[in-house]
């Protein structure tokens, strides 16, 4: 859900135009936050996703959630992970352009794996924080060390984003990346959105 801080916004990635909703709330920094797949009902007003945008508005940051390519009001069609990057990368400039100059990078499920590819192959280290990064569903071994990656949560019974899947790959994204496991939670935080939102504060 948008409130009334968050101010609708269309940005363009190359011929098409997304939607997204930005609060300002800091001229310097800001984070670009990415949804769970749009081909399961994934959007940039999923829950999880308002967790997190709340997390680090708290800490002052301006926040910018958008649809990728093909969800909602956002032109195009899912494109299996490749224009999703060049959606990111678009966001990331609308912040920018509005001068920030440090930009965070967060995603939840699928929005995990944009990041995830965008980072390595644009050479980004933004700070980065995965909620559910979805190993068990999603082949990720595309992705290499990512050097800007801060936190990874997942929740104990989680099966799309099982804790000792991401154990094992996570030394070759970052061996210094903090791994929070919310006991009892599975991949949607049902009772678990507070101790969540608590975890992403402890660390940005």
């Amino acid at each position: 859900m948008s409130n009334d801080l968050e101010e609708k916004v269309f940005f363009r990635s190359g011929d098409i135009a997304l939607e997204g909703l930005v609060e300002n709330a800091s001229k310097d920094r800001g984070v670009v936050i990415t949804h769970p797949h749009p081909l399961y009902g994934g959007d940039m007003n999923n829950h999880v996703v308002g967790i997190i945008r709340q997390a680090y508005r708290k800490k002052g940051f301006t926040t910018l959630r958008f649809n990728f390519r093909g969800t909602g009001s956002s032109q195009g069609r899912y494109d299996n992970g490749i224009g999703e990057q060049t959606d990111l990368a678009a966001a990331i400039s609308f912040l920018r352009e509005r001068g920030l100059k440090t930009i965070d990078l967060a995603g939840y499920s699928f929005g995990c794996w944009i990041n995830a590819l965008a980072s390595q192959a644009k050479g980004w280290t933004w700070p980065t924080v995965f909620v559910s990064p979805p190993v068990g569903f999603i082949d990720f071994s595309a992705t290499g060390a990512l050097p800007g990656l801060k936190l990874v949560v997942t929740g104990s019974r989680d099966d799309i984003a099982p804790p000792e899947a991401i154990r094992q790959i996570l030394p070759s994204w970052n061996p210094v990346a903090h791994f929070e496991i919310i006991d009892g939670s599975d991949h949607f935080y049902s009772g678990y959105t507070q101790p969540l939102e608590d975890v992403i504060d402890k660390h940005i």
